[in-house]
């Protein structure tokens, strides 16, 4: 987004009075090409800005000219920096141009907004087979607001069998995770998660969130999503494949593959993991060019029996 770019390079001219494009390069993470020809793009805009030849030169604001940002609302700055977060989907560029836009904040809203970078994961791969995309649930904004600020809310909730309960919890971040948000919460029973369309109401406190110091919303969510698909996927195939058979293994399981090492006769060790023993065992009873499953024995029994049936089906041409 070269807009962006524009305007960071502006702000680094604010900054340092001037600047070289090899500079620009480094901070935006671009070519120097590309870099002289966004400093000639603001100087065709009619941005004051002129270049000095020779050794010691560079590029600089006429009069050290300054663009005003301190219009900016603390929700826009917080919308604006929710785009540069690790986890946005912006390309590398575009969030390396964000992160300039910080330093030319008023400071009250310079904390939120950098709060609101680390605030929001995106998941894409929803559990299930859902593509629809996520859309915001009525509380997302408050619970966010909430992450943000670092305060405690009393949060009512309804469970998955529809009972309604209230607690105080300790909002960490927001996750999107296919077409559903979680809230990531500290609780007095240790760290939660609540799907937030779930939420039935949000009552911000005046106390501060207990927050771990190495808390980091991304890792957090990836044991939490490793931990759910754990659970619906409890059964466990241990299995040898070939090297050609591994690509089609990966695709076929995802996340549920766990590749090992190779066997001293140029297999490779894997463990798929599967709902229970007769889907796990359907799954795998297509690869068999590929694939040897060696334990446990409830899945091998599987095969077996779907082996026996499919020659019993279609092993004998049937005389009509």
């Amino acid at each position: 987004m070269r807009a962006d770019r524009l305007m960071a390079v502006l702000l680094l001219l604010q900054q340092r009075e001037q600047v070289t494009a090899a500079e620009v390069a480094r901070e935006l993470e671009v070519s120097e090409r590309t870099a002289r020809r966004d400093l000639d793009a603001l100087a065709t805009a009619g941005v004051p800005v002129y270049s000095l030849q020779g050794r010691g030169g560079g590029w600089r604001l006429v009069g050290g000219a300054r663009t005003d940002l301190s219009g900016l609302t603390a929700p826009e700055a917080r919308a604006l920096f929710l785009v540069a977060g690790p986890a946005s989907q912006a390309t590398p560029e575009v969030k390396a141009a964000l992160r300039k836009l910080v330093r030319a904040l008023p400071e009250p809203f310079r904390v939120q907004a950098e709060a609101a970078a680390s605030s929001l994961v995106t998941d894409r791969h929803a559990w299930g087979s859902s593509r629809v995309e996520p859309r915001p649930p009525r509380f997302l904004d408050a619970l966010q607001d909430a992450v943000i600020h670092g305060v405690q809310v009393r949060l009512g909730y309804v469970d998955r069998a529809g009972a309604g309960t209230e607690r105080t919890v300790h909002p960490l971040g927001v996750v999107a995770k296919g077409p559903s948000w979680y809230l990531v919460s500290g609780t007095e029973a240790g760290r939660r998660t609540f799907r937030v369309d779930r939420v039935t109401s949000v009552d911000p406190t005046d106390d501060p969130v207990h927050r771990p110091g190495d808390f980091d919303l991304a890792a957090s969510w990836r044991e939490i999503a490793d931990e759910v698909d754990r659970r619906r996927t409890p059964v466990e195939a241990r299995a040898v494949c070939t090297p050609d058979g591994l690509a089609i293994l990966r695709i076929g399981f995802g996340g549920r593959l766990e590749v090992g090492g190779t066997t001293d006769d140029g297999r490779i060790e894997v463990v798929v993991r599967g709902a229970d023993e007769v889907v796990l065992a359907g799954e795998l009873a297509g690869l068999v060019e590929w694939v040897e499953v060696i334990g446990p024995s409830t899945v091998r029994d599987r095969l077996a029996a779907l082996g026996r049936t499919l020659v019993e089906r279609y092993g004998v041409e049937r005389s009509g």
